[in-house]
């Protein structure tokens, strides 16, 4: 059998079995009344973008907006469990480490611009040159060379053959295609600047864009790919400061779709208002505490290792789901969420399910660290919804009721804590991830590999050889066996994350809205969205 078409069934074997999260959620839809094609649908929204420019952002609220106006590779059609091919008409295995796409004919920037394998292998190149501390060129890691033999063709050179997740990376933060005639190639381009260069080729151009406060999209008749063509005349995007004025123009009609984030408190509320229609899904989302391994508290690694894990047993995970988030949010008990290949209970197995203030006392002892221990914690009270202030300020009283903390707690906005936190301001800090693609290799690679994007400074060589052997495993139930393991040993070892809680996804539209799709790659897609 000749070992390309090996090569592809394996890719197919490893993108079918990364993930049993559902393809897409919506609610029981009666509006019977004929959608307008030509309707302007408004969505509003809490999430702030960092910036237009792909090299320069790993954020939701900047992917949101890019997978409406640039091409990628690979892309989640709605109603899909995996990526599928969208610029790119096929791509295969042609080699154990050589990954070769074929490109759409006529595919155009709006400026007019051919969009070549040229732009692609630009796009790549770049992003690895500029390496933003904020961008996703942790992403590419396996990546080691783009060439481009010809316009339509794209070959992807990696470092470690049968990379299972590589065509999803393709679909991700990393994968935008940027027009080489029009961006720099070392340097981020101003959001400005790129909306006046018109260098979109995805289902939607921006035609007014003010940053974090309301953005136009049109449709762009030109577009070629695997995306529907857009089922509306062009949508408003209307950022806001606060949930409480997010659900205020749901429920008012000022805009006619909620997406990211109201409380749980709105979304329990407005389940049972007959004036909006609530929308969900189940989600890869998760909530963790990161360990800067170099400022937390602690004299010596073995100390930090047991304050860490004095807080894992310290910190209770079903007060946090219920009291905080109605059951919205569950507990995570490991580093991978439930629906996931191996996904295990790791955390709360060796942990305790529940609070264990004679475990954490144990923990600290051992270790000679004298209580109570000082713990700075920085949050964000705008980036993951407003019920941040209420998650660690009961985070905060776990802790300190077990007479073995004394907790700090600081926050600051999404823009700065983002810069901040990359530079080593926060020795322990908050954050939240909502997977870039749906396999269990993105709760890993990013977190703990040499090089991730936490820029906490962990690593360990000996996690790097598990992750590598997970990624390249071509058999479903050795990888997921590997996988376990991983997290067994990170759980154990080292808790460079403390894993808290897995979330769902919520949208809230009004009565006259269809059409909404809450994929597995957690964003939505404004070309699915009709009005009647």
């Amino acid at each position: 059998m000749a070992f390309r078409k090996t090569a592809l069934g394996l890719l197919a074997v490893g993108l079918a079995a990364a993930t049993t999260l559902s393809g897409c959620g919506r609610t029981t839809d009666n509006n019977t009344s004929a959608p307008n094609a030509n309707a302007q649908i408004v969505v509003g929204t809490t999430d702030k973008l960092t910036t237009l420019d792909p090299a320069g952002s790993y954020d939701h609220g900047s992917l949101a907006t890019q997978i409406q106006v640039f091409s990628f590779l690979y892309g989640f059609v709605p109603g899909q469990n995996t990526p599928q091919p969208d610029a790119a008409q096929s791509c295969a295995f042609v080699e154990p480490t050589l990954f070769e796409c074929k490109l759409r004919e006529g595919i155009k920037f709006a400026n007019g611009h051919d969009l070549t394998s040229s732009d692609v292998k630009f796009s790549f190149d770049r992003m690895l040159a500029i390496a933003d501390p904020n961008g996703p060129s942790s992403l590419l890691g396996n990546l080691d060379s783009v060439a481009a033999p010809d316009a339509l063709t794209v070959d992807f050179t990696l470092k470690a053959a049968n990379d299972q997740t590589f065509a999803q990376v393709l679909a991700t933060n990393a994968g935008p295609i940027v027009d080489e005639e029009v961006f720099p190639a070392d340097a981020l381009m101003s959001d400005d600047d790129i909306v006046a260069a018109n260098a979109f080729s995805g289902p939607y151009t921006i035609t007014s864009y003010t940053k974090n406060n309301s953005v136009q999209f049109t449709p762009y008749a030109g577009y070629i790919g695997a995306q529907p063509k857009p089922a509306n005349g062009g949508v408003t995007q209307t950022t806001y400061t606060d949930a409480t004025n997010l659900k205020l123009a749901v429920t008012t009609g000022e805009i006619d779709v909620a997406y990211r984030s109201l409380t749980p408190t709105d979304i329990q509320n407005l389940q049972s208002d007959t004036s909006v229609k609530v929308w969900s899904a189940k989600g890869g989302e998760i909530r963790y505490i990161v360990f800067n391994m170099n400022t937390m508290p602690g004299d010596t690694d073995a100390q930090k290792l047991a304050i860490r894990q004095a807080m894992a047993a310290s910190v209770d995970r079903n007060a946090l789901s219920s009291n905080v988030y109605k059951g919205q949010y569950t507990p995570l008990c490991s580093f991978i969420p439930d629906g996931f290949m191996g996904a295990n209970k790791a955390v709360c197995d060796i942990y305790g399910a529940t609070p264990d203030k004679d475990a954490a006392a144990k923990y600290l002892s051992d270790a000679g660290v004298a209580t109570p221990v000082t713990l700075n914690i920085q949050y964000n009270p705008d980036h993951y919804g407003s019920s941040s202030d209420q998650e660690y300020g009961l985070i905060k009283q776990q802790l300190e009721s077990t007479g073995l903390f004394t907790v700090n707690l600081q926050s600051t906005e999404w823009v700065t804590y983002n810069k901040e936190r990359v530079a080593d301001a926060y020795p322990i800090y908050q954050l939240g991830w909502f997977p870039d693609f749906p396999d269990a290799d993105n709760y890993l690679t990013p977190f703990f590999a040499t090089g991730n994007f936490l820029n906490n400074h962990f690593s360990v060589p000996e996690i790097d050889a598990q992750i590598q052997a997970e990624v390249t495993q071509t058999d479903p139930t050795t990888r997921a066996g590997i996988i376990e393991q991983i997290q067994t040993d990170l759980a154990q070892n080292y808790l460079s994350t403390l894993p808290l809680l897995q979330g769902s996804q919520w949208a809230v539209s009004g009565t006259t809205i269809s059409g909404i799709d809450l994929g597995v790659d957690e964003n939505l897609h404004f070309n699915t969205i009709t009005k009647s």
